[in-house]
């Protein structure tokens, strides 16, 4: 896999060269420093480009064109990244080799018409496409709340922190939905493209020189280069004795999500130490809580942990009655605890390692997934997959035990559920 980045101007074009796949993946990762009421905009806004443009008015006609392209697809994906909102849009096409000749040029060129020449009249966006979206949005929305384990930790976060970053979630809100109309969405992308930082990717088997003069040609885009700024999102206040929420709503099977704050973590700890201590906390079906709280006790359905090192966050999710809470929360405490004082076996620890240099190799199957290495690289420093391997080897039982110190419980929060009868 050959890397090669250059700088155009305002913004970055990173190309990896790899001959594992049979297409090309063009991604253009914007990212803007998070506002509350632009999450539902920046959405919005993507989902306008990709339904519709100025040559290609319906979505059906777009259809129509990226099935010319010999099926090429366009897609987006708006996500929290810490302090900053990125919205992405992605393209992905068969290699040329198995096409005709001229035929990536033709849609990379599809995808410039799609950013650059929207469906927009007399300043402001169709209406007709505006408020097709308008609905999808709305119903996207909504959908959270089906999703019972998803809405549990989006109201987790609210309650643990309602004016912290954190809190805010990537779907979007319908009191902002309702205020977006197509002439502030049309104002809205023009700021959007004049102000977002850029990094844009091309994987596939390319050749370098060509992408380059591609991109130069048709992606011209009148903004600053926005430099690495505060994406971690750093914790003043630490709980000394966890809030505990428990609200009603109507489901068989309560949700309990409980939000830890982590403080003080070095560079290795953040990218290393607490990825392992995750896995055998509560990462996998091997995990402690797994072990202790399912295997052993039989209090819930599942459980599991995540860590957000971005947000300086631990989550740990799980389905289980209403009245088994208290002792479920106990064991989660003794097993943080146990994690504390050092029992963590030697077992474990490669275990753990083991599992996550699959993680590493898997990468290499999926390119959205190796460009998200590299992104991670060029915004948050972070090491590409190879030096990875090698740092997370160096991990050790006390490093671990040093992350565990300076995890701590902050929010424990239960949504809907049911006693148990035989408790």
């Amino acid at each position: 896999m050959e890397y090669k980045k250059v700088t155009l101007g305002s913004h970055n074009l990173h190309m990896i060269k790899t001959n594992r796949f049979k297409t090309v993946s063009v991604n253009l990762m914007f990212r803007k420093r998070i506002v509350k009421e632009e999450i539902t905009m920046c959405n919005f806004l993507a989902d306008m480009l990709t339904f519709s443009s100025k040559n290609y008015k319906t979505r059906r006609e777009m259809a129509i064109a990226q099935q010319d392209l010999y099926a090429c697809e366009v897609d987006f994906s708006c996500y929290r990244l810490g302090n900053y909102y990125n919205t992405d849009i992605s393209l992905l096409c068969l290699n040329e080799k198995y096409t005709e000749k001229g035929m990536l040029k033709k849609t990379i060129e599809y995808l410039a018409d799609i950013i650059f020449n929207p469906n927009v009249v007399d300043g402001h966006f169709d209406e007709v496409s505006f408020n097709i979206v308008k609905n999808n949005t709305a119903t996207q929305i909504e959908s959270v709340k089906e999703d019972m384990r998803k809405y549990s930790l989006i109201k987790m976060l609210e309650k643990m922190g309602p004016d912290e970053t954190y809190s805010l979630h990537g779907f979007g809100y319908l009191e902002d939905l309702e205020k977006i109309t197509p002439k502030n969405l049309y104002a809205f992308y023009e700021k959007f493209l004049r102000s977002s930082g850029l990094e844009i990717f091309v994987l596939g088997d390319i050749d370098f020189i060509e992408i380059e003069k591609i991109f130069k040609d048709n992606f011209k885009f009148d903004i600053y280069h926005q430099k690495k700024k505060d994406f971690i999102i750093e914790h003043s206040n630490i709980r000394k004795i966890p809030k505990q929420i428990v609200e009603d709503y109507p489901s068989s099977q309560g949700k309990l999500s409980i939000g830890c704050k982590i403080r003080d973590l070095t560079d290795f700890e953040r990218n290393y130490a607490l990825t392992i201590f995750n896995m055998i906390f509560g990462g996998s079906s091997e995990s402690k809580l797994f072990r202790s709280v399912r295997e052993k006790n039989s209090l819930c359905y599942y459980i599991s942990s995540n860590s957000n090192k971005i947000d300086n966050l631990l989550f740990i999710t799980s389905g289980i009655a209403k009245n088994n809470l208290k002792k479920t929360v106990s064991l989660i405490k003794r097993e943080l605890k146990n994690m504390r004082d050092g029992k963590i076996s030697d077992e474990e620890i490669e275990m753990a390692k083991t599992r996550y240099l699959a993680i590493i190799e898997e990468m290499y199957d999926y390119p959205l997934q190796i460009i998200s290495y590299y992104y991670a690289s060029e915004i948050l420093d972070a090491d590409l997959p190879q030096e990875r391997k090698n740092q997370v080897l160096k991990v050790t039982r006390d490093d671990i035990i040093s992350v565990a110190k300076k995890i701590n419980i902050d929010t424990i929060y239960l949504l809907g559920g049911e006693n148990d009868e035989e408790n």
